[in-house]
């Protein structure tokens, strides 16, 4: 199993993020992360249309990890990590060869 920000610790951490700004900037690492390190299931799930099928396993653990992060009534304000998915993974992947544009 590889090592990365993904890797959901046990247990709760103590100082759960409280600041929209740091809850954005933990859902762009995240989004970062799974750009890293599945580049081959993107090109593929783009070409494919299939991109969150293929990607489901990275972008629950990521979810996972970003809910067990921040404090709930931060999350509850805006859907930081979808928002972060799309700015990060998705339009850094305009120049892969698919039908979606």
């Amino acid at each position: 199993m590889r090592a990365s920000i993904l890797s959901v610790s046990e247990g709760e951490p103590v100082n759960l993020i409280k600041s929209p700004q740091a809850a954005v900037r933990l859902a762009r690492t995240i989004a970062s992360d799974i750009l890293l390190y599945s580049k081959d299931k993107i090109a593929e799930g783009l070409k494919k249309d299939t991109l969150f099928t293929v990607l489901d396993t990275e972008l629950t653990e990521g979810r996972q990890y970003f809910e067990s992060h921040v404090a709930p009534e931060v999350r509850e304000q805006h859907d930081f990590l979808s928002r972060a998915v799309v700015d990060v993974l998705i339009k850094s992947s305009a120049h892969l060869p698919t039908q979606i544009w």
